[in-house]
């Protein structure tokens, strides 16, 4: 207990706990015949959730905690037929890579970690630019060249949501190097 002299007109205390509780949301390793990471946002490991797209069935997740248990580079959580939500993890000093979705308007939101993020009407003249961090939404225009690096010393986490989806669903790029290997197959498809 304290007292706060500057209350007016007379002293007021409060009761103050003497210890917080916080929860700690710890990565959870891979499970046996799954590609997905998951995060346990309880005590109990009943009621872990792997990130998966749960697509077209209604879902609810803490989505902060979410993003920052995310180790892949891009995993779809929910994909229905007018919106995608995906999670992403962009190592230090790397970026999401210049794109473009000429039909699809992007919200994306950072969680952690800090970046740059530039826009533009094409490739070489990215008019728009940006420092993002933490708590931080980004509106991307359907249209628009487009792209994040990550500046800070710590993986960026953010969660993408798209209107209408970009990626088919179950996405889960654990590299950008696989989101690339699986753009060029899809071009010789």
């Amino acid at each position: 207990m304290y007292r706060t002299s500057y209350m007016y007109p007379y002293p007021c205390y409060i009761y103050v706990p003497t210890c917080t509780r916080s929860f700690v949301y710890p990565p959870i390793q891979m499970e046996e015949n799954s590609k997905h990471f998951g995060y346990m946002p309880y005590q109990s490991e009943r009621q872990r959730i792997v990130l998966k797209d749960y697509g077209k069935q209604p879902f609810v997740l803490d989505i902060e905690d979410a993003a920052e248990a995310n180790r892949t580079f891009r995993t779809a959580i929910w994909t229905g037929d007018y919106l995608q939500v995906t999670l992403m993890s962009i190592n230090v000093n790397e970026d999401i890579g210049l794109e473009i979705h000429p039909n699809t308007d992007q919200f994306l939101r950072i969680e952690e970690g800090r970046g740059v993020v530039q826009m533009g009407d094409s490739k070489e003249n990215l008019t728009f630019e940006r420092h993002v961090s933490e708590d931080d939404a980004i509106m991307v225009p359907a249209g628009k060249w487009h792209n994040i690096t990550n500046t800070g010393r710590k993986p960026l986490k953010l969660y993408s949501i798209y209107a209408p989806p970009e990626h088919p669903f179950g996405t889960v790029h654990r590299t950008k190097a696989d989101e690339i290997a699986a753009k060029q197959s899809n071009r010789s498809e």
